[in-house]
């Protein structure tokens, strides 16, 4: 088993888009701040949402700043059960980094928890005005993005030039 490296953007959308849950973090003052949080992506953008006002909106309203981590496929090997250093977790994961933008307009809000719904459900929502006027929307263009494979098989990507493989 080892890692390898995805350079390919559509198994980074696949990996993404594989996971129900995100964790962002934030530097708060000297100290870091990570939270689960349900999300949205399409095009290069990771959708979130709060309430307008809290901890986290006042962190991001001095540092914008984010990293977002997406980790899916998580399942124990190993090679020797009795060699406790031949165990590993299998697993994918992405981490992305971007600056976080609020979306104050109307339409735009409805359209980015439209983004975040999908990636939850196939069905179609509608919002009241209340709901969508209480809503944080946070758009994250992403700047910067990696892309692991953990305990990978070595016969998996032979020949594969999108990605980078390591030990």
């Amino acid at each position: 088993m080892k890692t390898v490296e995805h350079l390919n953007d559509k198994r980074i959308e696949e990996i993404i888009k594989k996971c129900d849950v995100c964790f962002i973090g934030v530097v708060d003052g000297d100290m870091p701040y990570v939270l689960p949080m349900n999300f949205g992506y399409h095009n290069n953008i990771i959708y979130l949402h709060s309430a307008p006002e809290g901890r986290i909106v006042d962190i991001l309203e001095k540092n914008a700043n984010i990293c977002i981590t997406f980790s899916t496929g998580h399942e124990l090997a190993f090679q020797h059960p009795e060699v406790a250093c031949s165990y590993r977790m299998k697993s994918q994961s992405v981490v992305a980094w971007g600056k976080v933008q609020f979306q104050e307009d109307f339409d735009k809000k409805v359209e980015a928890l439209n983004i975040l719904m999908k990636q939850y459900s196939d069905k179609e929502f509608k919002y009241s005005d209340p709901a969508i006027k209480n809503v944080k929307i946070w758009e994250v263009p992403i700047d910067k993005v990696t892309c692991k494979e953990f305990g990978a098989p070595h016969e998996k990507y032979q020949g594969d030039d999108t990605v980078k493989r390591s030990f």
